[in-house]
Order: structure tokens, then sequence, then C-alpha cells
């Protein structure tokens, strides 16, 4: 599928500089991806009952660990928090803590390409969002030996001048093999649970293995569950453990999505509001209106100490300037829409953009109520227009891969929350899906 074909899919439909990519490709192994959170640490306490530890690792999605973890351990995954969700194709270092688990029982884990290390205790968890941003170290690889050195710089520079790039949720989000993660979102939101555990275990996607499309594809005409409970690899546990509920009672839908971890269940909703931010901060794109300079209208969010302060403040005439002030100091940022129960429009261009948005999608309000699954209902919040980003460092340099090709490392920091990704779209420009 082609890159922007599969990104309209996902919401993304505008680049936002219009300098020629130098295309090339990311995570030709693991190594070419590093990141590493910048921590915030709990207070160290010394009889707490959360063991907080720093778990580095190589080729490992953050949920598939997770289980793995709480498999050698002998507990339940909901005793494992993390702050940030990080991809397999990776070398990453997170913060997580374990409820009611030794330092003794930790340090004596021994997975493949998994270390764990500054094992401590403490009485507070670790939280989602519990970070204050990550760093990354990122080589994109196969890129034409004729791009030079100018062509990077001028994307860099132009970057860092404007102070980012378009804040968009990356394809990670979604699912980069199987991209149905707000799909199933929309449907939990609109009460239709069958819809939603049918899509994510039996709904066959182009770009997965061949054995799991047939075996999918199958199970979607014949609504077997049994049978494909059977033949369904272990690789797909989640899956497994849906249809563990449904051969013992075959309309409990609700109750078969309850069997995956919370996080992933929430992953789902916040993923449906991540389309719908997508959709907006694309149409903002298009509109040619600033990312990083109000209108009358916009909500603001505050930046204090370099983290933003989810603290609502509507644009009028009578503040704009000194709004616009604010932002140019990297003091405030422009805000974009993320749906929920309880809320709060923007008002001129950006508010007309929100509400399309919302009534092409057919929803209100009370649709992020779920009192099937009460944890999951949202209230909604603001992002960012802008990704920050102050300083890109850079190095062109020949592939070790290829000898006939070249490559550049890519090093920067990013807020939590912001897709690294997104930011490295704008150099690359690739056509197809599978570069990313």
């Amino acid at each position: 599928m082609k890159r922007l074909d599969f990104e309209k899919n996902i919401g993304i439909e505008a680049y936002f500089t219009n300098y020629t990519g130098i295309g090339g490709k990311l995570r030709i192994s693991p190594e070419d991806f590093i990141v590493n959170e910048i921590f915030l640490y709990p207070k160290k306490v010394e009889h707490g009952c959360f063991s907080i530890a720093e778990v580095s690792c190589r080729n490992w999605e953050t949920h598939r660990l997770v289980r793995e973890l709480s498999k050698r351990l002998k507990i339940s995954q909901k005793r494992i928090s993390f702050a940030g969700t990080k991809d397999k194709r990776s070398c990453s270092t997170q913060l997580m803590s374990f409820y009611n688990v030794s330092e003794e029982d930790i340090s004596s884990i021994k997975i493949k390409d998994v270390s764990i290390k500054n094992i401590y205790y403490s009485d507070k968890t670790i939280k989602i969002g519990g970070l204050l941003g990550n760093r990354f170290e990122i080589t994109i690889r196969n890129i034409d030996k004729n791009i030079q050195s100018e062509q990077i710089d001028t994307i860099a520079s132009y970057l860092e001048r404007y102070g980012g790039f378009p804040n968009f949720y990356g394809v990670q989000r979604f699912g980069v093999i199987r991209p149905i993660t707000h799909i199933i979102g929309r449907h939990i939101i609109k009460g239709d649970f069958e819809s939603a555990v049918m899509d994510y275990i039996a709904n066959p996607i182009k770009g997965e293995d061949e054995e799991t499309y047939k075996l999918r594809e199958e199970l979607k005409n014949s609504r077997d569950f049994s049978k494909a409970l059977q033949s369904y690899p272990d690789t797909l546990n989640f899956e497994k453990a849906i249809l563990n509920k449904l051969v013992v009672a075959p309309e409990d839908f609700v109750g078969a999505l309850q069997e995956l971890p919370k996080n992933l269940l929430m992953m789902f909703v916040n993923a449906y509001q991540s389309f719908l931010f997508n959709k907006m901060l694309s149409e903002r794109i298009r509109k040619n209106i600033s990312l990083n300079e109000a209108l009358i209208g916009d909500i603001v969010f505050p930046v204090k100490k370099n983290v933003i302060d989810n603290h609502y403040i509507m644009v009028a005439k009578s503040n704009i300037a000194k709004v616009n002030k604010q932002i140019m100091k990297n003091k405030a940022v422009v805000t974009g829409l993320l749906m929920g129960c309880d809320s709060v429009f923007s008002k001129g261009e950006m508010g007309e953009i929100e509400h399309t948005v919302i009534d092409h999608e057919k929803i209100d309000y009370q649709d992020f109520i779920i009192p099937a699954i009460p944890f999951l209902s949202s209230s909604g919040s603001r992002r960012s227009v802008l990704g920050i980003v102050h300083k890109i460092d850079w190095k062109l340099h020949n592939d070790t891969a290829q000898i006939d090709k070249k490559a550049v490392t890519l090093k920067f920091e990013l807020q939590k929350g912001c897709y690294a990704t997104s930011l490295l779209r704008e150099f690359m420009k690739s056509e197809n899906m599978r570069d990313y």
C-alpha cells in the first residue's frame, strides 16, 4: 500500500514542509531505532509496596514484554505498570513498576534481549504518561547516494526555526501491520461490541503473514470459535484469550473484550480519539493555518518548565497578542480536540474544523460514556498541534548495510506523547508505508 493511502486511513492527509524528501527506510535493525525515556522517578520508600525498575529491551513491544514478565513472575499483568508504550522493532529503556514483587524476584528474571537494573522500592506506581519525554537516536538507511547534506540541513533548520512539526499520532498508535485499533475504538464507543471483537480476532489485513491471514479469514466466515482456538498460533495470545471466553460464552462480547489487558483496551478508545485528532490537524494544515501562532477562537495550553499544563485558555481579541507572545517564548501551545464526553471545542476556524470532523463521523459527547465497560469512558482533552523540537543533531554517512547507499543518523528529544515517526516523515516523504 502506498504511504499516503495508508496514512489517510489513520487521518494523516498532509505534509507540513514542501521540501523534497530523502526517502530511505527505518528499522532495518532494532539498533537503528533507539529510544530512552526521560524518567520521572517515584520517590524511594524503604518498605514501599511497588518495586521500580529501569527495563531495557531489544525487539520487544511493551505489552508483549509485560505478558512475558508476568509469566516469569507468576503474577497478573495488572500488577505491572509503565509510563509509555514502546515499539517492537527498537532498542528501548523505560521505567516500570511491579506491585508486591520483591527486588530479588525481579533481579532473578532472565529473558533474552531484556535487562533490568536500578531497582528500588516506592509507595507510588508508574502511570501511563508518567514521564517527561523520550530521547531518540534513529538511523534512516537505504538513502540514495545522490542525497546531499544540504537537503537534510534545509529540512532540519526549517523545523528548528518553526519550533517543531505536526503533532500527528504516528502509525504505531494504530498498528503498523494491522492498523485497526481506531476502528475497534469506534465500534466500542458506538456500543457495537460484537464488531469490536470480530474485527480484532477475525478481520484479515493484507500485510500479515499468509497463515495468519487465512486463519482470520476462516474465522470471519465460519465464526467457529472452538476451531479457531485450536488453530491460532500461540503468538496470537490476545486473540486466544478472547477465543477462550467465546468458546464458553459465544454471545458475551463485552466479557470477551475484558479478557484483554486494561491498557490495551484503553488504547482502542484512545486510538479513535487519535484518528479524529489527525483528521483535524490535517485539515488545519491544508487550510494553511499556523501551528505556532494562535488565531481568535483557538484554545491554548500553558507550558511550565517544558511540561504542557492542561489549563484551557480561549484566545480572544483581548488576549491574542499576549498569548502569541507566550507561544513565541515556548510558554504556550495551540491545541486540537481529543473528543470525549466533556470536550471543549475551539471557536473560529479551528472550531469549524473540529465540528465538521465530528459531524462527519456521526458521533457526539455521550458516545464516550461506556456503561458496559466504565473504565473505557473518556472525558476527552486537547493536544498540542505542534510537536515541539528545538534541536535536531544529524550526520549523513555511508550505509554500512549497503555500499551504494547512504544513511543519516538523527538525535533529538520529544515531549511525552509525541511520535518520532511524525517528525521523520517530513524528512523521508517515502511512498511506501513499509519504509517506516
